[in-house]
């Protein structure tokens, strides 16, 4: 795969409109509650429609073919999160919470945000590229967040023994109840009940889906805007396992599972994706470790520019020697 266009496809677009959600945000003319309304058009309207619509185009024998995807997917993904954890649990000044909120943060990576915005220009449009990025949206929604929220509740309970928080099964539930999960299943239901996809509809899901990569990315911008950026050992730690340790993971277990070579290049960039968002979100909410995490993000946001063509070049590489 040509790198530069990996570089003039892919990545100059998300800096140029990136850094114009900065600059907006820097000027006042967007805040971070404007960004939160961005990322909710995102993730209940535009990302649910391209996910859906793109889906349902697929074929069963697609299907067939994304199970080692899945099953990857998950393995590595959690793995990692749970190698975030315990190893910032080691930090003597970290709390459980402190761990989790990290694990929430560079152990998951920003699919909803970024993945067709990065993904579409290198491998194109296609349902695959739908696939993954719904399966590793399932992962780091239905599972990593639970279990994150998990570490966390039971944490903070030790700190405040008398305070009641909420059970792990409630943002579960929360999760499945959100549009950006249940769409893609019911498309994945579609396919596999062999119901026919009318050619017609498309347009009425692609008006609103097209606007999911720019709208995320912009509001993506605006959030970094907001946030106070400091260098310090756990934010480059933290950069480090979300962009080297993920993505080199999930490259080993694909290989092992003899998994797809265009899958696997796909879920590899999708692994090397910056941090979630939404860990950012949920350490806010419980004024938890958000200075070092909003720190470990805006770097792995930088450090993307280059590990995106770098882990490109190592899979076809790692592919051909295999």
């Amino acid at each position: 795969m040509n790198i530069s266009h990996v570089i003039l496809y892919a990545i100059v677009p998300i800096i140029v409109v990136m850094l114009a959600g900065f600059i907006s945000g820097k000027k006042g003319v967007f805040t971070g509650e404007d960004a939160k309304k961005f990322n909710k058009v995102v993730l209940d309207y535009a990302l649910p429609a391209a996910l859906f619509v793109s889906i349902v185009q697929a074929t069963r024998e697609d299907l067939v073919k994304d199970i080692r995807l899945t099953l990857v997917s998950t393995a590595g993904i959690m793995a990692c999160f749970m190698a975030v954890y315990f190893v910032f649990r080691m930090f003597k000044k970290n709390t459980g919470a402190d761990a989790a909120v990290s694990a929430l943060i560079s152990g998951s990576p920003t699919i909803g945000f970024l993945g067709f915005a990065v993904l579409e220009p290198i491998f194109g449009t296609s349902p695959s590229v739908a696939l993954v990025v719904a399966i590793v949206g399932i992962v780091v929604n239905a599972i990593g967040i639970p279990v994150g929220l998990s570490l966390m509740n039971a944490s903070l309970e030790k700190q405040m023994p008398g305070k009641k928080h909420e059970s792990a099964w409630k943002p579960v539930l929360h999760a499945l109840e959100q549009p950006v999960a249940w769409a893609p299943v019911l498309a994945v239901i579609w396919v596999v009940a062999g119901i026919p996809w009318p050619d017609y509809l498309s347009p009425s899901f692609n008006l609103i889906a097209k606007a999911n990569a720019s709208m995320a990315v912009f509001s993506a911008g605006i959030t970094l805007s907001a946030i106070k950026f400091t260098v310090n050992r756990q934010a480059v730690l933290g950069s480090i396992m979300k962009m080297v340790l993920m993505p080199a993971v999930i490259l080993v277990l694909g290989l092992l599972a003899h998994m797809d070579p265009l899958n696997l290049k796909m879920l590899v960039v999708a692994a090397a994706l910056p941090p979630a968002f939404s860990g950012i979100i949920i350490a806010d909410e419980y004024n938890t470790y958000v200075a070092t995490g909003t720190s470990s993000l805006t770097l792995s946001v930088i450090l993307f520019i280059g590990f995106c063509p770098l882990w490109i070049w190592l899979t076809d590489m790692a592919l051909q020697a295999f």
